[in-house]
Protein backbone atom coordinates (compact mmCIF):
# COMPACT_ATOMS: atom_id res chain seq x y z
CA UNK A 1 0.00 0.00 0.00
CA UNK A 2 1.24 3.46 -0.92
CA UNK A 3 0.53 6.50 1.12
CA UNK A 4 1.12 9.69 0.34
CA UNK A 5 2.11 11.95 2.88
CA UNK A 6 2.35 15.89 2.77
CA UNK A 7 5.29 17.79 2.89
CA UNK A 8 5.42 19.61 6.17
CA UNK A 9 7.05 22.97 4.06
CA UNK A 10 4.34 22.88 2.18
CA UNK A 11 2.06 25.70 3.64
CA UNK A 12 -2.13 24.86 4.50
CA UNK A 13 -4.42 27.31 2.94
CA UNK A 14 -5.49 30.23 5.41
CA UNK A 15 -8.88 29.66 6.35
CA UNK A 16 -10.96 32.48 4.96
CA UNK A 17 -8.69 33.72 3.01
CA UNK A 18 -10.96 33.54 0.05
CA UNK A 19 -13.93 35.59 2.19
CA UNK A 20 -11.39 38.46 3.64
CA UNK A 21 -10.23 38.61 -0.22
CA UNK A 22 -13.77 39.12 -1.25
CA UNK A 23 -14.55 41.63 1.59
CA UNK A 24 -11.65 44.06 0.80
CA UNK A 25 -12.62 44.14 -2.78
CA UNK A 26 -16.19 44.97 -1.69
CA UNK A 27 -14.87 47.69 0.87
CA UNK A 28 -12.56 48.93 -1.96
CA UNK A 29 -15.64 49.36 -4.37
CA UNK A 30 -17.63 51.00 -1.50
CA UNK A 31 -14.72 53.54 -1.17
CA UNK A 32 -14.36 54.28 -4.60
CA UNK A 33 -17.94 54.81 -5.35
CA UNK A 34 -18.40 56.83 -1.94
CA UNK A 35 -17.68 60.27 -3.66
CA UNK A 36 -19.67 60.14 -6.21
CA UNK A 37 -22.33 58.29 -4.27
CA UNK A 38 -22.61 61.04 -1.93
CA UNK A 39 -22.47 64.00 -4.61
CA UNK A 40 -25.67 62.19 -6.90
CA UNK A 41 -27.63 62.30 -3.33
CA UNK A 42 -27.12 65.88 -2.60
CA UNK A 43 -27.60 67.02 -6.13
CA UNK A 44 -30.53 64.89 -5.97
CA UNK A 45 -32.04 64.72 -2.51
CA UNK A 46 -31.89 68.54 -2.14
CA UNK A 47 -33.78 69.34 -5.08
CA UNK A 48 -36.58 66.89 -3.82
CA UNK A 49 -36.84 67.57 -0.24
CA UNK A 50 -36.84 71.39 -1.15
CA UNK A 51 -40.03 70.23 -3.26
CA UNK A 52 -41.55 68.34 -0.45
CA UNK A 53 -41.54 71.48 1.88
CA UNK A 54 -42.55 74.08 -1.29
CA UNK A 55 -45.94 71.46 -1.81
CA UNK A 56 -47.11 72.75 1.61
CA UNK A 57 -47.40 76.10 1.14
CA UNK A 58 -49.58 78.08 -0.76
CA UNK A 59 -46.73 79.84 -2.67
CA UNK A 60 -46.20 82.01 -5.82
CA UNK A 61 -43.47 84.05 -7.28
CA UNK A 62 -45.71 87.03 -7.57
CA UNK A 63 -46.59 87.08 -4.53
CA UNK A 64 -43.97 85.91 -2.13
CA UNK A 65 -45.17 87.72 0.75
CA UNK A 66 -48.48 85.83 0.53
CA UNK A 67 -46.84 82.57 1.24
CA UNK A 68 -49.05 80.71 4.10
CA UNK A 69 -48.46 77.07 5.24
CA UNK A 70 -51.61 74.88 4.32
CA UNK A 71 -50.50 71.41 5.21
CA UNK A 72 -51.43 68.79 2.15
CA UNK A 73 -54.39 70.89 0.61
CA UNK A 74 -52.13 71.00 -2.49
CA UNK A 75 -52.39 67.16 -2.75
CA UNK A 76 -55.81 67.35 -2.15
CA UNK A 77 -56.57 69.92 -4.59
CA UNK A 78 -54.87 68.32 -7.22
CA UNK A 79 -56.38 65.07 -6.70
CA UNK A 80 -59.96 66.05 -6.74
CA UNK A 81 -59.06 67.99 -9.48
CA UNK A 82 -60.33 66.76 -13.23
CA UNK A 83 -57.01 68.23 -14.44
CA UNK A 84 -54.78 65.66 -12.80
CA UNK A 85 -57.23 62.61 -13.90
CA UNK A 86 -57.08 63.95 -17.22
CA UNK A 87 -53.44 64.14 -17.65
CA UNK A 88 -53.13 60.67 -15.90
CA UNK A 89 -54.99 59.17 -18.37
CA UNK A 90 -53.11 60.84 -21.09
CA UNK A 91 -49.71 59.70 -19.73
CA UNK A 92 -50.97 55.79 -19.09
CA UNK A 93 -52.58 55.85 -22.30
CA UNK A 94 -49.15 56.89 -23.86
CA UNK A 95 -47.07 55.04 -21.75
CA UNK A 96 -49.28 51.69 -22.33
CA UNK A 97 -49.11 52.26 -26.29
CA UNK A 98 -45.42 53.19 -27.06
CA UNK A 99 -43.95 50.99 -24.40
CA UNK A 100 -46.17 47.77 -25.52
CA UNK A 101 -45.10 48.50 -29.15
CA UNK A 102 -41.48 49.11 -28.88
CA UNK A 103 -41.11 45.22 -26.79
CA UNK A 104 -41.98 43.82 -30.41
CA UNK A 105 -39.99 45.98 -32.48
CA UNK A 106 -37.14 46.11 -29.71
CA UNK A 107 -37.29 42.27 -29.99
CA UNK A 108 -36.85 42.15 -33.77
CA UNK A 109 -34.51 44.54 -34.40
CA UNK A 110 -32.58 42.85 -31.47
CA UNK A 111 -33.10 39.47 -33.47
CA UNK A 112 -31.70 40.97 -36.26
CA UNK A 113 -28.62 42.44 -34.81
CA UNK A 114 -27.72 39.20 -32.65
CA UNK A 115 -28.48 36.76 -36.12
CA UNK A 116 -27.03 39.41 -39.38
CA UNK A 117 -23.49 38.49 -40.10
CA UNK A 118 -22.22 40.56 -42.88
CA UNK A 119 -22.83 44.48 -42.50
CA UNK A 120 -23.88 43.95 -38.69
CA UNK A 121 -21.99 47.26 -38.34
CA UNK A 122 -23.96 49.44 -40.60
CA UNK A 123 -26.71 47.48 -40.02
CA UNK A 124 -26.33 48.24 -35.83
CA UNK A 125 -25.26 52.01 -36.81
CA UNK A 126 -28.77 52.40 -38.91
CA UNK A 127 -30.76 51.12 -36.33
CA UNK A 128 -29.12 53.42 -33.53
CA UNK A 129 -29.54 56.25 -35.17
CA UNK A 130 -33.32 57.71 -34.12
CA UNK A 131 -31.80 57.47 -30.62
CA UNK A 132 -28.72 59.70 -31.27
CA UNK A 133 -30.99 62.72 -32.35
CA UNK A 134 -32.38 64.52 -29.91
CA UNK A 135 -35.54 64.38 -28.42
CA UNK A 136 -36.59 68.21 -29.31
CA UNK A 137 -35.55 68.29 -32.77
CA UNK A 138 -37.26 64.37 -33.51
CA UNK A 139 -40.58 66.00 -32.13
CA UNK A 140 -40.01 69.47 -33.95
CA UNK A 141 -39.43 66.89 -37.69
CA UNK A 142 -42.63 64.67 -36.62
CA UNK A 143 -44.47 68.13 -36.16
CA UNK A 144 -43.50 69.67 -39.56
CA UNK A 145 -44.19 65.92 -41.04
CA UNK A 146 -47.78 65.60 -39.90
CA UNK A 147 -48.81 69.63 -39.95
CA UNK A 148 -51.28 70.89 -42.59
CA UNK A 149 -49.24 73.24 -44.69
CA UNK A 150 -45.87 71.96 -44.73
CA UNK A 151 -46.48 68.32 -43.65
CA UNK A 152 -46.29 66.00 -46.11
CA UNK A 153 -47.80 62.84 -44.71
CA UNK A 154 -51.36 64.48 -45.97
CA UNK A 155 -49.83 64.56 -49.34
CA UNK A 156 -48.84 60.75 -49.24
CA UNK A 157 -52.10 59.67 -47.75
CA UNK A 158 -54.32 61.66 -49.64
CA UNK A 159 -55.79 63.70 -46.08
CA UNK A 160 -55.94 66.46 -47.92
CA UNK A 161 -55.69 69.35 -45.00
CA UNK A 162 -56.72 66.79 -42.45
CA UNK A 163 -55.48 68.56 -38.95
CA UNK A 164 -53.54 65.90 -37.20
CA UNK A 165 -53.05 67.72 -33.94
CA UNK A 166 -56.71 68.95 -33.94
CA UNK A 167 -58.26 65.82 -32.22
CA UNK A 168 -56.84 64.32 -28.64
CA UNK A 169 -56.52 60.82 -29.58
CA UNK A 170 -54.96 61.61 -33.39
CA UNK A 171 -52.77 64.09 -31.59
CA UNK A 172 -51.85 61.41 -29.18
CA UNK A 173 -51.30 58.69 -31.83
CA UNK A 174 -48.85 61.10 -33.44
CA UNK A 175 -46.75 61.74 -30.36
CA UNK A 176 -46.69 57.68 -30.08
CA UNK A 177 -45.55 57.33 -33.31
CA UNK A 178 -42.76 59.64 -32.51
CA UNK A 179 -41.81 58.27 -29.37
CA UNK A 180 -41.71 54.43 -30.66
CA UNK A 181 -39.76 55.73 -33.90
CA UNK A 182 -37.16 57.65 -31.25
CA UNK A 183 -36.37 54.90 -28.27
CA UNK A 184 -37.07 51.70 -30.28
CA UNK A 185 -33.24 51.14 -30.41
CA UNK A 186 -32.93 51.75 -26.71
CA UNK A 187 -34.72 49.11 -25.90
CA UNK A 188 -33.83 46.84 -28.90
CA UNK A 189 -30.24 47.33 -27.18
CA UNK A 190 -31.29 46.56 -23.54
CA UNK A 191 -32.74 43.27 -25.07
CA UNK A 192 -30.05 42.45 -27.58
CA UNK A 193 -27.55 41.86 -24.28
CA UNK A 194 -30.34 39.98 -23.08
CA UNK A 195 -30.74 37.37 -26.49
CA UNK A 196 -26.28 37.44 -26.09
CA UNK A 197 -26.77 35.26 -22.72
CA UNK A 198 -29.23 32.85 -24.05
CA UNK A 199 -27.33 29.43 -24.09
CA UNK A 200 -26.87 28.45 -27.59
CA UNK A 201 -26.58 24.52 -26.44
CA UNK A 202 -30.22 24.92 -25.03
CA UNK A 203 -31.34 26.14 -28.50
CA UNK A 204 -29.41 23.47 -30.13
CA UNK A 205 -30.47 20.51 -27.95
CA UNK A 206 -34.50 22.00 -28.38
CA UNK A 207 -34.12 21.89 -32.39
CA UNK A 208 -33.09 18.00 -31.84
CA UNK A 209 -35.92 17.61 -29.63
CA UNK A 210 -38.25 18.62 -32.71
CA UNK A 211 -39.23 22.16 -30.91
CA UNK A 212 -40.37 24.83 -33.23
CA UNK A 213 -39.03 27.90 -33.66
CA UNK A 214 -42.08 29.77 -31.28
CA UNK A 215 -41.61 26.98 -28.73
CA UNK A 216 -37.96 27.87 -28.78
CA UNK A 217 -39.32 31.54 -28.18
CA UNK A 218 -41.29 30.44 -25.48
CA UNK A 219 -39.80 28.01 -23.29
CA UNK A 220 -36.37 29.15 -23.56
CA UNK A 221 -35.18 32.64 -24.83
CA UNK A 222 -37.85 34.75 -23.18
CA UNK A 223 -37.60 32.61 -19.74
CA UNK A 224 -33.47 32.75 -19.98
CA UNK A 225 -33.73 36.78 -20.88
CA UNK A 226 -36.38 37.67 -18.13
CA UNK A 227 -34.19 39.61 -16.21
CA UNK A 228 -32.82 41.75 -19.40
CA UNK A 229 -36.97 42.41 -20.01
CA UNK A 230 -37.37 43.55 -17.06
CA UNK A 231 -34.69 46.18 -16.89
CA UNK A 232 -35.78 47.27 -20.57
CA UNK A 233 -39.64 47.72 -19.35
CA UNK A 234 -38.67 49.32 -16.25
CA UNK A 235 -36.75 52.14 -17.88
CA UNK A 236 -38.67 52.58 -20.92
CA UNK A 237 -42.04 52.66 -18.67
CA UNK A 238 -39.89 55.21 -16.23
CA UNK A 239 -38.99 57.20 -19.57
CA UNK A 240 -42.29 57.26 -20.94
CA UNK A 241 -44.29 57.60 -17.86
CA UNK A 242 -42.13 61.28 -17.69
CA UNK A 243 -43.00 62.23 -21.62
CA UNK A 244 -43.10 66.04 -21.90
CA UNK A 245 -40.68 67.22 -24.71
CA UNK A 246 -43.09 65.94 -27.66
CA UNK A 247 -46.35 66.80 -26.29
CA UNK A 248 -44.81 69.92 -25.88
CA UNK A 249 -43.46 70.98 -28.91
CA UNK A 250 -46.39 69.01 -30.85
CA UNK A 251 -49.63 69.90 -29.08
CA UNK A 252 -48.53 72.49 -25.83
CA UNK A 253 -50.74 70.72 -24.47
CA UNK A 254 -53.83 71.38 -26.68
CA UNK A 255 -56.77 69.26 -26.60
CA UNK A 256 -56.48 67.09 -23.58
CA UNK A 257 -52.80 66.04 -24.58
CA UNK A 258 -51.40 67.65 -21.45
CA UNK A 259 -49.35 65.11 -19.55
CA UNK A 260 -48.42 64.99 -15.90
CA UNK A 261 -45.26 66.37 -16.49
CA UNK A 262 -46.51 69.31 -18.57
CA UNK A 263 -48.90 69.72 -15.89
CA UNK A 264 -46.19 70.64 -13.50
CA UNK A 265 -44.17 72.46 -15.66
CA UNK A 266 -47.60 74.58 -16.16
CA UNK A 267 -47.74 75.11 -12.77
CA UNK A 268 -44.08 76.05 -12.15
CA UNK A 269 -43.22 77.89 -15.13
CA UNK A 270 -46.08 79.53 -16.56
CA UNK A 271 -48.09 80.34 -13.85
CA UNK A 272 -45.42 80.46 -11.44
CA UNK A 273 -46.80 78.82 -8.58
CA UNK A 274 -44.41 76.83 -6.67
CA UNK A 275 -46.72 75.04 -3.92
CA UNK A 276 -49.01 73.53 -6.27
CA UNK A 277 -46.01 73.24 -9.08
CA UNK A 278 -43.95 70.98 -6.23
CA UNK A 279 -46.80 69.17 -5.05
CA UNK A 280 -47.64 67.80 -8.71
CA UNK A 281 -43.95 67.22 -8.97
CA UNK A 282 -44.10 65.16 -5.93
CA UNK A 283 -47.13 62.92 -7.18
CA UNK A 284 -45.14 62.34 -10.09
CA UNK A 285 -42.00 61.18 -7.91
CA UNK A 286 -44.81 58.74 -6.22
CA UNK A 287 -45.83 57.43 -9.10
CA UNK A 288 -42.51 56.46 -10.98
CA UNK A 289 -41.63 55.17 -7.21
CA UNK A 290 -44.67 53.06 -7.70
CA UNK A 291 -43.96 51.45 -11.05
CA UNK A 292 -40.31 50.96 -9.57
CA UNK A 293 -41.32 48.37 -7.21
CA UNK A 294 -44.45 47.65 -8.94
CA UNK A 295 -41.90 45.59 -11.79
CA UNK A 296 -39.43 44.47 -9.70
CA UNK A 297 -42.23 42.52 -7.78
CA UNK A 298 -44.20 41.49 -10.62
CA UNK A 299 -40.94 40.10 -12.43
CA UNK A 300 -39.68 38.18 -9.35
CA UNK A 301 -36.14 38.56 -10.97
CA UNK A 302 -32.67 38.65 -10.18
CA UNK A 303 -30.82 41.85 -11.55
CA UNK A 304 -27.48 40.41 -11.48
CA UNK A 305 -28.98 37.97 -14.13
CA UNK A 306 -28.12 40.91 -16.73
CA UNK A 307 -24.82 41.38 -15.77
CA UNK A 308 -23.89 37.95 -16.36
CA UNK A 309 -23.00 36.53 -12.52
Amino acid sequence: MTVTATRPDTPAPAAGKGSDRARGERRLGLYLAAPSFIVMVLVTAYPLGYAIVLSLFNYRLTDPAGRSFVGLNNYLVILTDPVWWNDFATTFAITVVTVAVELVLGFGFAFVMLRIVRGRGPVRTAILIPYGIITVVSAFIWRYAFAIDSGFVNQWLGLGDFNWFGDRWSAIFVICLSEIWKTTPFISLLLLAGLVQVPEEMQEAAKVDGATAWQRLWKITLPSMKAAIMVALLFRTLDAWRIFDNPFVMTGGANNTETISFLAYRQNVSLVNLGMGSAVSVLLFLTVVAIAWIFVKGFKTDLSQVRGD
